[in-house]
This record gives structure tokens, sequence and C-alpha cells, in this order.
């Protein structure tokens, strides 16, 4: 089965990120199911339950922790998956200014759902490749 995965226009795009093997691109194509069902990256997250809590009234807003609403393999898939990107060129800058101001945990969080908003755009623009082709 993972030979033909890997065969998959979608998996075969996930791993290009960093961070993404074979097993975490065919958990996040499993869970997301069909990608033109979100309009943005941010509805995505906020599906995954990636996105922060939030509690206000009048003129006060508190933004609390990730609402953890949504697919637990996929928070804990990308979690997984954030640990190896951190180290990446193109999230280590990034991840230790965060880390250095906000703590490694809520760094990686939050690499965690940029790495799904990356995903959301491989998946878009491989679903537009197979759209234009006819091959869907």
């Amino acid at each position: 089965m993972l030979v033909t995965a890997r065969g998959d226009p979608q998996v075969k795009a996930l791993t290009q990120l960093p961070g993404v093997g074979t097993l975490t691109a065919l958990m996040i194509v499993a869970e997301v199911g069909d990608i033109t069902r979100f309009p943005s990256a941010r509805k995505l997250a906020a599906w995954a339950g990636l996105t922060p809590t939030v509690r206000g009234s009048d003129l006060t807003v508190r933004h609390g922790h990730i609402s953890k609403q949504g697919s637990d393999w996929l928070r804990w898939i990308l979690c997984e998956a954030a640990q190896t990107a951190k180290r990446s060129p193109e999230f280590a800058d990034a991840y230790q200014r965060l880390a250095h101001r906000r703590g490694k945990e809520i760094a990686t969080t939050a690499l965690t759902r940029r790495l799904l908003a990356r995903a959301y755009h491989v998946l878009r623009a491989v679903q537009d490749r197979q759209d234009r082709q006819g091959t869907r």
C-alpha cells in the first residue's frame, strides 16, 4: 500500500515540505479529505483545532490556548513533522525567534499551524492542476 501511495500526486507534493514523509503525507490526505471544502488555509487550521480560542466581552478580548477541535490524529502528526521542520533552513530562524520570545511549546504549535497552511496551498495547487487536466 505504501508503494501505491507514493505514486499519488498529493502525497508526492506534500513530501516536498520539510519534516513531511510518506506516512505524514498520507495522514494529512486521509484526515483532510477533499481540500476544496476549505476556502482558505485559516479555515483549515480552525477545523484542525490549531487556532487559539477567543473569549471576549465588549472591548475585552482574550486569546487562549489552541481550541483542539477537529482531528487529534492530524494535530499529532503535524506536531511530529514540526519537530523535524524546525531544524530546516526554511523555518529555523522564525522558530528560534518565537521560541526565545514565547517558549518552545508555543513556537512548535505555531510552526505546526504554518506547516498545515503550506500543506493547504500545496494540496490546492495539486487539485487545480488535476482540474485543469480533467483527471479528477
